[in-house]
């Protein structure tokens, strides 16, 4: 081969192993899935232990991990002094698999020694995604006030450190899990507070089922809410209801609990929508937000 068509060859191989490929639904398959995309896109600071599958538990038996919301500059991964992983979900880069790139964090965390810092490309490329890393199986979900899991103890005795994790800190809003339905949360913003919950349902379906209740006037939480809209995270729909600022998280649990069992009375549905409910999902689709 002549030394061109070998250039060639390898430029051409190069561009193959970083070829990213786009992925709409990128925790479809996990059991909690609504859950991954609300700690994503919805949750400042949270963590859950994570279980390997049993070929990755083999290979790394005495190692922990655990999700987290955000890690100190958004780093993929971080490995602990106690040998601990903890891998991130809301990251500075990611390609078009947001599964396989934490996977991959995941993976080159466990292959990291204690004290070095963890090196992940950009764009992995083909490999294990989280649904062939882990033994699935619904998270189990910490609410954090801080970011305090990050450090072993007595790590915030440094100044440096102490003050890097005060300003870390200061950027959590007060934000509560509800317990009226899954991958549904309660925040406090500067100037808001809001409901939103993660729908598990494909987006179509999920789309028709909030149309029922949009044209039944039974999209609401009650009196001084206001349903705002709806956003769209990882293949799923998020709807968003705007709450009084002086009312606890409490508060909304029975009447997101009212809204729940009407959405599921409805999305199961496969009756061709009315006119009216044709109209109501022309305006839920009108009223699509920007998380900010």
């Amino acid at each position: 081969m002549s030394k061109r068509r070998r250039n060639s060859a390898s430029r051409a191989e190069r561009r193959e192993k970083v070829r990213d490929v786009f992925v709409a639904r990128p925790f479809e398959g996990l059991a909690s899935e609504a859950e991954w995309v609300a700690l994503r896109e919805l949750v400042p600071a949270a963590t859950a232990p994570l279980q390997l599958s049993e070929e990755y538990a083999q290979k790394y038996p005495d190692r922990s991990v655990t999700l987290a919301t955000v890690l100190p500059m958004a780093w993929p991964a971080m490995v602990r002094q106690d040998g601990g992983v903890l891998v991130g979900l809301q990251r500075q880069f990611q390609s078009g698999d947001v599964s396989r790139d934490i996977a991959a964090s995941l993976l080159s965390a466990l292959d990291t020694e204690v004290g070095q810092t963890v090196g992940v490309p950009a764009l992995p490329g083909p490999g294990p995604r989280l649904q062939d890393v882990l033994a699935d199986g619904a998270l189990d979900v910490s609410i954090r006030t801080g970011f305090d899991f990050w450090l072993a103890e007595g790590a915030a005795d440094d100044p440096n450190v102490a003050a890097s994790l005060e300003r870390a800190n200061d950027s959590i809003y007060p934000t509560e899990r509800l317990a009226a339905a899954p991958a549904a949360y309660w925040c406090q913003v500067p100037d808001k507070a809001h409901v939103r919950w993660v729908l598990a349902e494909d987006e179509d379906a999920a789309l028709a089922g909030l149309a029922r209740l949009s044209a039944s006037g039974a999209l609401t939480l009650g009196d001084g809410t206001r349903f705002a809209g709806m956003f769209r995270a990882h293949g799923l729909l998020v709807p968003v209801w705007d709450v009084p600022m002086d009312a606890p998280a409490a508060d909304w649990e029975q009447p997101l609990a009212a809204v729940r069992d009407a959405y599921r009375a409805e999305v199961g549905s496969d009756a061709p929508l009315t006119p009216e409910q044709r109209r109501a999902r022309e305006g839920l689709l009108g009223r699509q937000l920007t998380l900010r």
